[in-house]
């Protein structure tokens, strides 16, 4: 018992129980408390890249992503998140050479998965090429008809058609 009491009173447990507080905060942390890891516990070193990547990518900030998705890739070559974030962060800053690298290696990795297709079609759309667009739209689609973001993408893809239709009576520009 006096063992218990010591490990009590070490953690200031025991000051809790002397006033007869019956709640702890959850926040409040002894003076001499460690932090351990559990032993089975794995580090990904392209896990904090890859999670900046994603936020700057959210923001808006697409250079800053692919610099973030380029250091996770160069940590971590089979991380797969990594390389999409990669080709999705070079597609918004118009380097669709690089952003097709980097699909190709996504795709060695996972295969042609839903991300992946829907990917490649918003970078086809995004490069004006709606043939190709909507042949990775379907071919995800197909996949997981119940995705909302693809039936998005096809609608938008749909809708964009009409923006960009030209007739032969358009006006040539000298």
């Amino acid at each position: 018992m006096g063992r218990w009491l010591a490990a009590l009173f070490g953690s200031g447990l025991i000051l809790l129980l002397l006033t007869g507080c019956d709640t702890v905060l959850q926040n409040e942390v002894p003076a001499t408390a460690t932090v351990q890891e559990p032993i089975d516990a794995q580090y990904y070193p392209s896990d904090e890249p890859v999670h900046l990547g994603i936020e700057n990518f959210r923001r808006g900030s697409y250079g800053l992503a692919a610099r973030y998705f380029r250091d996770a890739v160069e940590k971590a070559p089979k991380d797969a998140t990594a390389w999409i974030g990669l080709a999705a962060s070079y597609d918004r800053i118009g380097r669709f050479d690089l952003a097709d690298q980097c699909y190709a290696q996504a795709i060695k990795l996972v295969g042609h998965t839903v991300q992946v297709l829907n990917n490649q079609g918003y970078s086809y759309m995004l490069r004006g090429n709606l043939v190709l667009a909507r042949e990775k739209f379907e071919k995800a689609y197909k996949l997981d008809p119940t995705n909302p973001t693809i039936a998005n993408n096809l609608q938008l893809l749909d809708s964009s058609r009409g923006f960009i239709q030209r007739t032969t009576d358009d006006p040539k520009i000298n």
